[in-house]
């Protein structure tokens, strides 16, 4: 009898014993399941965050790759053909041959011509003094266009109305040196249809401080009232090139 109750107690233990280690296993297996799966849970966290960084870089790439509406505006502006000297070689030979044709008929000068080109940039030189007999241009430089009663006008209009402060295309005759409002000028007389009333509108020579003496492409010009207008210092050239000349001279504005 002693035996069966000393027995029991045994058995109790140990099934406690039993029960106690399977916990304990299955604890730690699932303990460490658990560990590994937190260890790998921040690789693949990371190898998302990469991706991500990556895509995003791509696409700031992208779009500095690619220019703003602005920027290609700009871009088209800067790839615009812009008139050149060397581009209206033809058309001033042309302009040449017909100003020594009609200074030989009208008794005008056939050594010196004035030609005016406004198809050019207001910022480039675009009067030019010009030898007859060796065909080649002496001076370049600045001359402003009419304001057209605007407050500017970057590109110029041409009329022959009175008190349009307009640029007139056509021939004009240099007429005599006189100080004026301007100071030191030319009078000048108009020998077409379009230019007919220059010397009634007082469209002459003169020169001006806001005309500088170099260009300033692609800036633009100072406009003046109608006047064929010019630096002081490109103004003191003209002067000594009618100086040399016994016959008047012929000035051509022409686009």
């Amino acid at each position: 009898m002693k035996t069966k109750v000393v027995a029991i107690p045994i058995i109790v233990a140990l099934a406690v014993f039993i029960i106690s280690y399977t916990t304990m296993e299955k604890s730690s297996i699932e303990n460490s399941v658990v560990a590994e799966t937190k260890g790998k849970a921040p690789k693949v966290a990371k190898a998302k965050v990469k991706k991500k960084q990556k895509a995003k870089t791509i696409s700031t790439n992208k779009s500095k790759d690619r220019p703003s509406s602005e920027e290609e505006k700009e871009a088209e502006d800067d790839e615009a053909p812009i008139p050149s000297v060397a581009g209206n070689t033809a058309i001033r030979n042309v302009l040449t041959n017909k100003v020594n044709n009609y200074a030989l008929e009208n008794n005008m000068s056939t050594d010196y011509c004035f030609l005016v080109d406004m198809s050019l940039p207001s910022g480039r030189n675009r009067f030019f003094i010009y030898d007859l007999n060796k065909n080649s241009i002496v001076y370049s430089g600045l001359v402003a266009h009419g304001s057209c009663n605007e407050t500017f006008l970057a590109r110029p209009r041409f009329s022959n109305e009175a008190k349009t402060s307009c640029s007139s295309l056509g021939k004009y005759k240099v007429g005599e040196f006189y100080r004026g409002k301007y100071g030191k000028s030319f009078r000048l007389y108009g020998l077409d249809n379009c230019n007919s009333n220059a010397y009634k509108r007082a469209v002459v020579i003169h020169g001006f401080d806001c005309v500088p003496d170099e260009e300033i492409y692609p800036r633009v010009l100072c406009n003046s009232m109608g006047c064929v207008m010019v630096s002081y210092k490109f103004f003191d050239k003209i002067s000594r090139i009618i100086s040399k000349t016994d016959k008047p001279i012929v000035l051509w504005v022409y686009q």
